[in-house]
């Protein structure tokens, strides 16, 4: 070997992102005493959407004490529903407690990573150099990525454009004419938040949401002070917490009539804020509450009434220079717009950087939908798993949750590898995978998500749902507790440079 080659970097597990899924497997495989890891992040700080997300207002709609990881509980948490400035710190502890930070690789943004068919490994490209590694588990989380929508005339508009997780802190809306456009989970953070300073606010309204009173409260100095000295009262506030979302998730995923109640609640939260009748009619939604995300805010519609705010029931359908037109024919004058229109949910960017066996990338699989055995792993991308993977989502509780039941199977996956030995791969069979979404998409269909009347982030663009679970949390644990290797294909070398050959009793075929 000459003596500029260097030999490339080898690790036994390469982590995609640093928020709460790919930190969370850090931990995980420190605890499974592998060490031999890194943490590839394309920022230069930890904490991904809650990191990347700081527009005025950002909060969690979950409880602290739910959304925060079980092996980390905060005793500390300053409010019952806490901001994104509480969450960013508490993952910046979490990062230090566990020693996290000498496996992270800060600026490393992902550019490719490719399967070597005979190698068995995974070739991986990034913006600060390349490695290799034997198991990638990708949690770049569905979050991550903002969507703008092509809007025709937006690159002539003379004034500022940003999106809510590319929020300018440099700009001043003071006295600003500012058109928000969405009314997502952060648009009716952002509206309040920014009303009392913009000249004139304009929201654009494609459709309504359905809005429940935020019960959010100081959490007291007696409280935490009692979490502190006993650490059993953090655990049973946070089991009551999950308790009581597991009971609602039957109205969700085979009684949605029975949400006919909860309607009248959001109806009476409006009503209170609201008092003109054309205003109310334009905020009610004409579909089942549940079909869309639930937002909370008991400051949303108060600010919707308010004389300097205008509601746009349509949405934005063309821009010339500073006039922003709606799909109705409103034409509305901004200095300045804001886009609260969410992420590339079913259509993950990340997948495009995805090379499978057969050379195809993850994006051209998931072509016709996404789909990956239990939430985890596709077919024809061995030892590659993902977190927070297609129907992993949830409409009512907290995907920590869901998180820490994906790392149960991570960490079985990688147990599994080691006891077959060797140089070994796991790839899902397309069988298996084919049941499975089979099993999933059939309980879809009486779901409020599919039954409610809405089109929502969670269908993909031939109207499948590909996003959420349909089903408890306990259940997805069940599921996810242990990898069953009738599912997979076991592949080795069977000798150096040779190529992979498949493990003769892995061939059978899959029962639903």
């Amino acid at each position: 070997m000459a003596e500029h080659e260097q030999v490339q970097e080898h690790v036994r597990v390469a982590v995609i992102g640093s928020g709460f899924g790919g930190l969370g497997a850090a931990v995980r495989l420190r605890r499974e005493e592998i060490t031999d890891f890194v943490v590839l992040e394309r920022a230069g700080s930890v904490g991904g959407t809650w990191r990347d997300n700081s527009y005025p207002g950002c909060a969690c709609d979950v409880p602290s004490h739910l959304y925060s990881f079980s092996f980390a509980p905060n005793p500390d948490w300053p409010r019952t529903f806490s901001g994104q400035e509480h969450i960013r710190a508490y993952l910046e502890h979490v990062t230090d407690t566990f020693g996290l930070r000498p496996h992270i690789r800060f600026d490393s943004e992902v550019k490719r990573m490719a399967w070597d068919t005979e190698r068995l490994l995974w070739e991986i490209e990034t913006v600060s150099g390349n490695l290799t590694a034997d198991v990638v588990v990708s949690a770049s989380g569905p979050l991550s990525d903002p969507k703008v929508p092509d809007v025709p005339g937006l690159d002539s508009f003379p004034g500022k454009v940003f999106h809510s997780a590319r929020w300018d802190h440099e700009y001043d809306l003071t006295g600003k004419r500012v058109a928000v456009i969405g009314t997502g989970a952060s648009a009716i953070q952002i509206v309040p938040s920014i009303q009392p300073k913009a000249g004139h606010l304009t929201l654009f309204q494609r459709t309504p949401a359905w809005v429940m009173p935020r019960m959010d409260r100081a959490i007291s100095g007696a409280e935490r002070a009692l979490h502190r000295a006993l650490p059993v009262t953090t655990k049973l506030r946070r089991g009551l917490l999950w308790g009581l979302r597991e009971l609602q998730v039957q109205a969700f995923t085979k009684h949605p009539n029975e949400l006919g109640f909860v309607e009248q609640i959001a109806k009476r939260n409006m009503a209170s804020a609201i008092k003109d009748p054309a205003l109310r009619a334009k905020l009610t939604p004409g579909y089942r509450i549940g079909c869309k995300r639930i937002l909370l805010s008991s400051t949303y519609y108060p600010a919707l009434a308010q004389p300097n705010v205008d509601v746009v029931a349509s949405g934005l359908s063309q821009v010339r220079g500073s006039t922003l037109v709606a799909a109705d024919g409103t034409e509305t004058e901004a200095d300045v717009i804001i886009f609260g229109t969410g992420f590339h949910v079913t259509d993950m960017p990340i997948a495009e950087r995805v090379v499978g066996a057969d050379g195809r990338t993850l994006a051209e699989t998931w072509k016709g939908g996404m789909e990956a055995l239990r939430g985890a792993s596709a077919a024809g991308f061995p030892n590659w798993m993902t977190i927070i993977g297609p129907n992993t989502g949830l409409g009512n509780s907290s995907m920590i949750l869901m998180i820490e039941s994906q790392l149960n199977y991570m960490a079985d996956y990688l147990r599994q590898l080691k006891v077959l030995g060797g140089r070994v791969a796991l790839d899902a069979r397309p069988a298996a995978v084919r049941n499975w979404n089979h099993r999933v998409q059939e309980r879809m269909k009486r779901t409020v998500w599919n039954t409610g009347g809405c089109t929502s982030w969670y269908l993909d663009a031939s109207g499948r749902n590909t996003t959420v679970w349909p089903g408890t949390t306990a259940e997805f644990r069940r599921v996810t507790r242990r990898v069953d290797l009738a599912e997979y294909e076991v592949l080795r070398t069977a000798v150096a440079g040779a190529a992979p050959v498949a493990d003769a009793d892995t061939n059978a075929e899959v029962s639903a």
